[in-house]
């Protein structure tokens, strides 16, 4: 696990940590930090919660989201390292839309980053301006 990458991204001054997978090429996401950031709730218990009750009801439905999830030992705040509920960019994107409203849209517009965006447009004047397409 030393050799994992670990990013932390921010989403309206809330935590989402990501760990990158070498084999798999493919960075996974907290479920729990996404669930806590979409429900507004700070309450660690009350999100795993809401991240059990939502999953037994996705089960149910035969859902695809809940067999996409893998587990991975992520950092917690008492500086141990527990498994936790990941999700890939598929998995994610998925995820916000089985949450209703505005801040669900915002956070899927935030994470997949349109190409569109301030933002968007700047990486790719980056990137052509250091040779990378």
């Amino acid at each position: 696990m030393s050799n994992t990458k670990i990013s932390i991204r921010f989403f309206d001054d809330r935590e989402v940590r990501a760990v990158w997978d070498e084999q798999n090429t493919r960075w996974w996401f907290s479920v729990l930090d996404i669930v806590a950031l979409l429900t507004d709730q700070d309450d660690y218990a009350k999100t795993r919660n809401y991240w059990k009750y939502l999953k037994a009801k996705l089960r149910k439905e035969k859902s695809e989201l809940v067999s996409a999830t893998t587990q991975l030992k992520l950092l917690a705040s008492d500086g141990k390292r527990y498994l936790t509920d990941m999700l890939d960019y598929a998995g994610i994107i998925a995820l916000g839309k089985e949450f209703p409203g505005k801040k669900a849209n915002r956070f899927i517009e935030w994470f997949t980053f349109s190409d569109e965006s301030i933002d968007g447009k700047s990486k790719t004047k980056a990137y052509a301006l250091i040779g990378v397409k």
